[in-house]
């Protein structure tokens, strides 16, 4: 095998060496069965183990109560933007969206496509650059959700901690997910597209309370319904067995490094490697984020021009095999994507050129 590149892309993105290597020996042989996970039955004794031993994996890990459904689902976090207020948005009734982002302002759109939505707080005025204050929120009483995003790929953005509401709390966190602890009794809902921080693309975990799960209404499609895909264990229709067989190498992987503890100090080190080479670098480097809403999965910057952008991107490449730091089509600039499968020694190859490239064009 070649040598690796540092990659920083959004997502698909970087998945850890041991489980790509562990993946690729039981590629053409899934251990004694004499044939590919990808070859056999999702109904089989083989597949049964694995999608159940993710599922318990899922639950440790994450530190899921009784109460919960894990359902491994298609159509990534976008069809959960529809699916939710089709399944949880009641005759009558309104969900409340705080939008912080392109993705959070997406599910705004289709579910208005259902139902009756206020948006109850926006950084929309500001090009996305903080995430609102609690005080600030516009709740509507007695909603019937409300929907938070938890991390901002494109703006590099993320909740700092997980705010409190009277109505269930669904909360997207397709780019943060197992990043750090969380207390899960704060939420009803958690979904995320595997793609960043579980695994391949291909599947969304969706983790849903019981009492939300039994408001899919039974008009619903089978393939639309959660309290269809929670009674067949998302094996309504054939699921993405390979890639729940990677997310169950991936949380094996977590456990391996402490868990979500583990996780998360390794995580800090890493944006902070980032952050304080964009502080020290005397206005070179500019993050667009407030200093108290920066991610710490996608940290996207600015350099005084589109031209040096350019040849940051392109030096990287070639200086220091840095992949992926090209920003989104709708922002521009620069973005180091850092999941959790990103070594911290990624992260300081990163901060050691861009210090090297400041001083050499600054």
């Amino acid at each position: 095998m070649g040598e690796r590149l540092i990659n920083f892309n959004a997502g698909p993105s970087i998945l850890p060496v041991p489980v790509l290597e562990e993946a690729a020996r039981n590629l053409v042989e899934y251990g004694t069965a004499g044939m590919s996970i990808m070859e056999m039955s999702h109904r089989s004794k083989e597949f049964d183990a694995i999608i159940q031993d993710a599922e318990a994996r899922i639950r440790s890990v994450i530190g899921v109560p009784a109460g919960y459904q894990v359902m491994f689902l298609q159509g990534g976090a976008s069809l959960q933007f529809s699916m939710l207020p089709m399944n949880l948005l009641g005759a009558g009734q309104t969900a409340d969206y705080i939008d912080t982002g392109v993705w959070s302002s997406t599910a705004i759109k289709e579910a208005k496509k259902v139902g009756t939505i206020n948006v109850a707080a926006s950084s929309a005025d500001r090009k996305y650059a903080y995430i609102p204050k609690p005080e600030s929120f516009k709740l509507t009483p007695g909603a019937a959700y409300v929907h938070t995003t938890s991390n901002n790929t494109i703006y590099g953005t993320q909740w700092a901690s997980a705010p409190s509401f009277d109505a269930p709390h669904v909360c997207d966190m397709s780019s943060d997910i197992c990043s750090r602890p969380i207390d899960m009794s704060k939420y009803a809902c958690i979904y995320a597209g595997a793609q960043k921080n579980l695994g391949p693309s291909g599947v969304v975990i969706v983790i849903m309370r019981d009492d939300l799960v039994a408001r899919s209404p039974e008009t619903l499609s089978n393939m639309l319904s959660y309290k269809n895909h929670a009674k067949k264990k998302s094996l309504h229709n054939t699921p993405p067995t390979f890639a729940i067989y990677v997310v169950q190498l991936v949380m094996k992987w977590i456990e391996a490094q402490g868990g979500l503890k583990g996780i998360e100090q390794v995580n800090e080190a890493k944006a902070k490697a980032i952050y304080d080479a964009i502080d020290r670098s005397s206005g070179f480097y500019r993050c667009p984020a407030d200093k108290d809403s920066r991610s710490k999965m996608n940290i996207a910057f600015r350099l005084p021009s589109e031209e040096l952008e350019a040849t940051f991107i392109s030096e990287g490449k070639k200086q220091a095999k840095l992949h992926g730091l090209k920003g989104h089509r709708d922002v521009g600039g620069c973005r180091a994507s850092i999941y959790n499968a990103m070594p911290l020694a990624g992260c300081e190859t990163l901060a050691k050129f861009m210090d090297e490239f400041a001083k050499k064009n600054g």
